[in-house]
C-alpha cells in the first residue's frame, strides 16, 4: 500500500498536539472498531488492486500474529506512513515484511509499530474473509513464491503480450 505521507498541520507551531492527520485518525478509530481502507499502489497486487478493493483491519494483538498475516504498520524511517504488508518471518529481532507483489523483505519491524491486521477484502461490493480455505491456500503459495515472484511475473507478462499479439493477427 503506497500510502497516505503523514501531514504536519503547520497552523500551530511548537504545538505537537496538532499533528491529526488522516492516517492518525485511522489508527484512532482502530482502537475500538474495525476500520475500511482503500489501499494505493501496487504492493500488494494481486490481492488488492488500487481504486477497486477495500481492505478491512481490525486491531490485533503483536503476539497473536503469525507468518502470512497481513499487517498495517507505520514505517519509523522518517516517512511514517502506514503500510499494508504480509509477514513474511517473525523473529527476536521483529516482524519481517514482504508485499504480495514485491520479492525484497523488509524489517526488522518492531511490534509497537503494528496498528492492526487484514480480516477480510471487498471486492466488487463482497466481503471475503481472510479464513476464508481459497484465500488461507493462495496467499501461502504465494508466499512460498516470495523468492521467485520476478521471474513468474515477466514470465506471465512475456506471455499475456505474446498472446495479445497473436489474437491480433
Amino acid at each position: 500500500m503506497e500510502h497516505l505521507k503523514t501531514q504536519q498541520n503547520n497552523s500551530m507551531p511548537n504545538n505537537p498536539y496538532r499533528e491529526l492527520d488522516e492516517q492518525s485518525i485511522l489508527i484512532r478509530e482502530l482502537e475500538n472498531n474495525n476500520i475500511k481502507i482503500k489501499p494505493k499502489g501496487y504492493s500488494m497486487y494481486p490481492l488488492f488492486i488500487p481504486g477497486r478493493d477495500y481492505a478491512i483491519i481490525s486491531s490485533a494483538e503483536p503476539g497473536s500474529l503469525k507468518r502470512g498475516d497481513v499487517v498495517l504498520y507505520r514505517r519509523f524511517d522518517g516517512s511514517g506512513i502506514l503500510v499494508l504488508h504480509r509477514i513474511w518471518k517473525i523473529c527476536s529481532a521483529g516482524f519481517y515484511m514482504v508485499g504480495d507483489n514485491q520479492s525484497e523483505v523488509e524489517g526488522p519491524i518492531e511490534p509497537i509499530q503494528i496498528r492492526g491486521k487484514l480480516i477480510a477484502i471487498e471486492r466488487n461490493g463482497k466481503e471475503i474473509s481472510v479464513d476464508n480455505p481459497v484465500y488461507k491456500i493462495l496467499s501461502n503459495i504465494w508466499l512460498m513464491f516470495r523468492p521467485v515472484r520476478r521471474p513468474i511475473a515477466k514470465t506471465a507478462a512475456a506471455v499475456k503480450g505474446f498472446l495479445k499479439k497473436l489474437l491480433k493477427k
